[in-house]
Formats: structure tokens, C-alpha cells, sequence
């Protein structure tokens, strides 16, 4: 049997069309259609016995996740609740029930925020910089110490940003400009490079490290193992819609200025910026390719509404 939280979100909903569902027991707040069993689970209420007895793997989907903007009085405090304090409380009665092996779908703010002028991220790197990277570091070192103490086997995944079907926020609203025509200001922004991970990639590699041996007890890093500068990005988003690829050559240092002015320093940065990781490890630790190439994923993500 099978746990899985997070399973009505993005990466949690594709899970659900790779597993065999007689397999699985869901957890959280509200049961979906079809013929799983659930068990009610907030992962904000740490007092909540769950009955895992049945249950060999599980895979932690769930979190409290980042937002560009994060007005709350205490953020830090607030993904500590959910990401640390509420993981931890999953994986400690996983463990007291003899669930065999925990899978942490982490973050790679984990390493950091960027790469510009430095090698790819691998994964042996922390120096988490948000709030939100530092409690999922947080939850990453407290599972591996629990592992340790317990025999419960842990393995934490660390995914740059996932696109796919249904993906939202900018993947989505880029896509969307390229597809209505707009000339876009990226054509010089071609020295950067950035890693991305399909949500069909990342998939089949959860699903690689529920059974595989040499995952256990390991990070690995995930990507699509084709890392794309923006203006390259915005080209083969042209190509999977059947667009024309109008790119107008703006400085990037008229970017960055423009961050500046406007306050928006962050978002530029990611745009002209780079984020690479490097998932040698992971290749040949588990012997696994990404399945899907950057463009089979870029045409199947095409279908955002």
C-alpha cells in the first residue's frame, strides 16, 4: 500500500494516473472521485493519528508552498508549521508503523536561488535563502536524523520549476503571450540557462524511487536534462503552439534596471538569471533517463487553457 498526500495537487494528480489506485490510501482534507481510499489529514494539525498500518511506502506531496509576494506577519513561522513540524509529524507515525520507505518531494531552493556565475547545483549543496527553503531544509535534515534513528528509509526529491498540463502562475502566462503573437522582449536574454522538470519526468522518477534499492536514503536532483536560456524557452514555445517566435532584442541590462526601479528585482532576476542543477547522481544511481524530452513536455503543457 501506498500513502500519498498532495494528491489533488499539481504533481499529485498526475501521480494518481501512474498508480494503481487499489494501491493507495490518500490523505487530506477532502476525498476525491474514484475508488481510493482516504483518510481526513490536515497537515497544519499536528495531533491526527493516522492509521498507516497497511501502508509500505509514502510519498509526501503536500506543503505549504512558495509565494513571490508572502504578506503574512510571520512567514518563516508559518512554513515551519506546515513543512517542518507537520512533515516530520507524518514521517514519525509512518516510522512507529513500520512504513518501509518516506519519498520528501522537496524543493531546490534547498541549494539556493540561483546559479549565475557558478556551477549547476548537485546534491550535496544547502544554503537555502526564503522562508520556504529553509523549512523544507529544515524538514529534509530532521527526516534523515529520524531515518537514521528509526530504519525507516528516506528519500527526498528536489524538482526546479514543474510544468505540465494544467501548470499555472508565469510558465502559463508566458505561454499564453506566445501563443496570442505579442512580440516578446527576450531575444538577448540567450546567455542564461535554466533547469526545468516536466511534471511527466518527475513522475516517473517518484515512481522509480518506490521500489528501486539505491534509493534509499539519498537526495537526487531532477530535471528534464535540457536546461534552456529564455529566449530558447520562448522559441520552443513558439514551435509545440505553431506560432511565429517574435522576440524583440532588449538588453538585459535594461531589465535589470528596470527591476530596480519597479521593485521587482526578484522577478528579473529569475528571468534573466540562471538556475541549472546537475542530476548526474541521480542518473546513475537509479540508472534513469528523463523519459520525456523538454519538447515532448513544452507540447503537452501547449494544452493550457
Amino acid at each position: 500500500m501506498i500513502a500519498i498526500t498532495g494528491y489533488s495537487g499539481f504533481v499529485g494528480t498526475e501521480l494518481l494516473k501512474k498508480i494503481n489506485i487499489e494501491e493507495c490510501v490518500l490523505l487530506g482534507r477532502k476525498p476525491i472521485t474514484g475508488s481510493y481510499k482516504h483518510q481526513f489529514f490536515d497537515l497544519s494539525n499536528p495531533v491526527q493519528d493516522l492509521d498507516l498500518s497497511e501502508v509500505k511506502v509514502f510519498i509526501h506531496c503536500a506543503a505549504r508552498v512558495h509565494i513571490m509576494d508572502d504578506n503574512s506577519a510571520n512567514p518563516i513561522d508559518e512554513f515551519r508549521a506546515v513543512n517542518t513540524k507537520g512533515t516530520l509529524n507524518l514521517a514519525s507515525q509512518a516510522a512507529k508503523a513500520g512504513v518501509k520507505r518516506f519519498i520528501f518531494i522537496s524543493t531546490i531552493k534547498v541549494n539556493g536561488e540561483s546559479t549565475t556565475g557558478r556551477k549547476p547545483f548537485n546534491e550535496q549543496e544547502c544554503a537555502p535563502e526564503d522562508p520556504y527553503g529553509i523549512s523544507k531544509a529544515e524538514a529534509e535534515q530532521q527526516l534523515l536524523a529520524l531515518g537514521q534513528q528509526t530504519g525507516m528509509e528516506i528519500v527526498i526529491i528536489r524538482p526546479p520549476l514543474v510544468y505540465g498540463e494544467g501548470v499555472k502562475a508565469n510558465f502559463a502566462s508566458l505561454m499564453r503571450l506566445v501563443n496570442k503573437g505579442f512580440p516578446l522582449p527576450f531575444r538577448s536574454i540567450n546567455n542564461n540557462k535554466r533547469s526545468l522538470v516536466s511534471v511527466y519526468n518527475l513522475v516517473d522518477l517518484i515512481k522509480v524511487c518506490v521500489e528501486h534499492p539505491n534509493a534509499a536514503n539519498q537526495v537526487f536532483l531532477v530535471s528534464d536534462d535540457h536546461d534552456l536560456s529564455t529566449a530558447e524557452m520562448v522559441q520552443l514555445m513558439a514551435k509545440v503552439q505553431g506560432k511565429s517566435n517574435l522576440t524583440l532584442p532588449i538588453p538585459t541590462t535594461l531589465f535589470s534596471l528596470a527591476g530596480k526601479v519597479l521593485g521587482k528585482k526578484q522577478i528579473v532576476d529569475r528571468l534573466i538569471g540562471s538556475l541549472q542543477v546537475d542530476i548526474t547522481h541521480t542518473k546513475k544511481t537509479l540508472n534513469w533517463v528523463p523519459p520525456y524530452s523538454v519538447e515532448n513536455g513544452f507540447k503537452l503543457s501547449a494544452k493550457i487553457k
